[in-house]
């Protein structure tokens, strides 16, 4: 499918690729990897032929279309549906010719394309994609323009995933989704039937959707085969034996180069001395490994205060006046707590945490802070409001009035600020080193609790790691919004989930909340609370329905959309055809054309009716399970 071969690129004189090739095979999920600024965007760009290499080639299959999602999100007047439907350009520009073509072949070959690509059943999956990232049936037919960019970029998201190119590029594509998204977006790229290449820093998406790895270090590209765990037990299983190997050969040259410097001038000896020489000269020196530096977070730790830090009776609270997002909270968090916000984006999770900080008054009950609390907030939107001309030293040295510059640089050290970055503006500063000055800002006064928005977003692997060790060794409450669940698991004690309206506790770890997602049984109280159902002496000859649960409902009443909308579409369908046969050319006796067309359009008509009644007899299945 791709093959990159001796690539080498230049920006700006830094050399990030050098002599770099890898070959990726069709039908590949593959996982790009490499630490923040070592090229992987630009390989994307030099794929896609929006830069030129300096040297070597890449080589795609010719046939082949190569997509990525757009970098601006759609904003039109038009409905979500219709936005998905219209990125694929062959599936529109076919229709609309079918509609004014009169050529019995030509119909007929358009009718055979729009088999082959799908088009029967392209509004249903479009909703299916639609729906699988976060969007429901009423928001499906609403304008692209009444949503924020961020839900419009997953709408981007859903043209690029409808158009099912032969490779298909997605760049941190787990930014803009809740852990439902991510979830959904997993299977799909599991089940995808074309290549993939992702450029991702969400170690669980790479373990369960990723059939091999990419590293892109030291401006070269390797390959791996396997899910990201499989490819970090290796590399650093190759890290090891490289760090022997240099380690004996260094010692072995010293051996040698201490024989040659004690007998180079004794007679005796001066062959044998000679003899080292020249073996020293053909001992090519093993490459010294280039040990990258990972930026170490640390959150100061707070002043203990006694509990609770926060206590909530009987609030409420939203933006307009009697239109409450969440009601009727109750709660109290302690300096101990360690609580992850998980629900789907819209719920009002990042509402909460803004009450939490402050930042929102209630609209009704009470909300309650000890006296000296103190607070940091992380939100991926403050970067935007930083100091574009800036630098991360002028913005610290405004919280530390009164220190010198070096005590200002010594603490932006301790978040990856060295020397060379410290006085940097802001505008040039790529999104992770945006990320970590926020959290050195955040943390500047030693606050009781921190709560995260989305803190992973932005940064590398190594980075995800420092900030799960800063926070484990924080000594304050913690509050997380995350749709990266090894954050989740590596850091948290307690799930909250917000939804329908209020923020209740869930019971159990984030395994098990998955689970609830995708629609399984989760604790073991529920398994054993309905195994002793199972078992229960029967009471009466006739057997009860099995009941169904909440989760299950709303399964079926997804899919019971998506086989309305599969119903609807082919009756259009249907009567499209209907439509074409009842043209009086493709009656012509003296015409083969027709002829063919004729048997063709009754054929597939045949097929449409089938298919319709196939989905009618499935549309019925699920209102008569869905009204048991």
């Amino acid at each position: 499918m791709l093959q990159i071969s001796g690539l080498s690129y230049r920006i700006a004189g830094k050399l990030l690729l050098e002599n770099a090739s890898v070959t990726i095979p069709a039908g590949h999920k593959i996982g790009i990897v490499g630490r923040n600024g070592s090229g992987k965007t630009t390989l994307y760009k030099l794929i896609l032929g929006e830069l030129e290499s300096d040297d070597g080639q890449i080589r795609i299959r010719k046939s082949a279309k190569v997509d990525q999602v757009a970098q601006e999100a759609p904003g039109g007047p038009e409905t979500l549906l219709e936005t998905v439907l219209s990125s694929h350009k062959e599936l529109v520009a076919l229709h609309r010719e079918a509609e004014t073509s009169e050529d019995p072949d030509r119909i007929a070959a358009i009718h055979e394309r729009l088999q082959d690509i799908g088009a029967y059943e392209a509004e249903a999956r479009a909703a299916s994609i639609l729906s699988g990232l976060g969007f429901n049936d009423t928001e499906q037919r609403r304008s692209c323009s009444e949503f924020s960019g961020g839900w419009r970029m997953r709408v981007a998201l859903a043209c690029t995933l409808f158009t099912q190119p032969d490779l298909l590029l997605l760049d941190e594509p787990t930014n803009y989704l809740d852990l439902e998204g991510v979830l959904w977006l997993e299977n799909f790229i599991k089940n995808y039937p074309y290549t993939i290449l992702i450029i991702s820093h969400d170690r669980d998406l790479l373990n369960q959707a990723a059939s091999a790895i990419v590293h892109l270090e030291n401006r070269g590209l390797t390959f791996y085969g396997g899910n990201f765990d499989k490819f970090e037990k290796t590399y650093r299983e190759q890290k090891t034996l490289q760090r022997a190997a240099i380690k004996k050969q260094s010692l072995e040259r010293a051996h040698i180069e201490k024989y040659i410097e004690r007998f180079r001038y004794t007679a005796s000896k001066a062959k044998q001395a000679q003899s080292r020489i020249k073996m020293l000269e053909r001992m090519e020196p093993l490459a010294t490994m280039a040990e990258e530096q990972t930026v170490q977070f640390n959150f100061p730790n707070p002043q203990e205060l006694a509990p609770p830090l926060i206590s909530i009776e009987n609030l409420s609270v939203g933006y307009e006046a009697n239109k409450p997002i969440l009601r009727n909270l109750n709660m109290r968090i302690d300096m101990e707590d360690r609580i992850a916000l998980l629900g789907q984006n819209g719920n009002g999770k990042s509402t909460f945490a803004k009450l939490l900080s402050d930042r929102l008054q209630p609209m009704d009950g009470q909300i309650k802070r000890s006296r000296k609390l103190s607070i940091g907030y992380f939100a991926q939107h403050q970067q935007d409001e930083l100091d574009r001309d800036g630098t991360p030293l002028s913005h610290l040295a405004t919280l530390m009035k009164g220190a010198t510059e070096t005590q200002v640089r010594a603490r932006l050290g301790g978040f990856g600020f060295g020397v060379d970055k410290a006085a940097n503006k802001i505008s040039t500063l790529s999104g992770g080193e945006k990320a970590r000055l926020l959290f050195a800002l955040m943390s500047f006064k030693a606050p009781q609790m921190i709560i995260l928005d989305e803190p992973t977003n932005h940064l590398d692997m190594d980075s995800r790691q420092s900030l799960i060790h800063a926070i484990n060794e924080y000594e304050g409450a913690v509050i997380i919004i995350s749709h990266d669940s090894y954050l989740v698991e590596a850091c948290v004690d307690k799930i909250m989930v917000v939804g329908n309206g209020t923020v209740r506790d869930f019971d159990g770890d984030i395994n098990d909340y998955k689970a609830e997602v995708l629609g399984n049984k989760t604790t073991v109280k529920k398994k054993e609370k309905a195994e002793k159902k199972e078992n229960a002496p029967v009471k009466s000859n006739k057997k009860p329905k099995k009941k169904i649960s909440g989760g299950e409902k709303s399964q079926i009443r997804d899919k019971l959309r998506e086989a309305e909308r599969r119903v609807d579409f082919l009756t259009k369908e249907i009567a499209k055809y209907t439509k074409a046969l009842g043209n009086p050319k493709l009656y012509e006796k003296n015409n083969p054309g027709a002829k063919r067309a004729l048997e063709q359009f009754t054929r597939e008509k045949k097929e449409l009716d089938l298919k319709l009644e196939t989905a009618e007899e499935k549309w019925l299945e699920l209102e008569d399970r869905l009204n048991q």
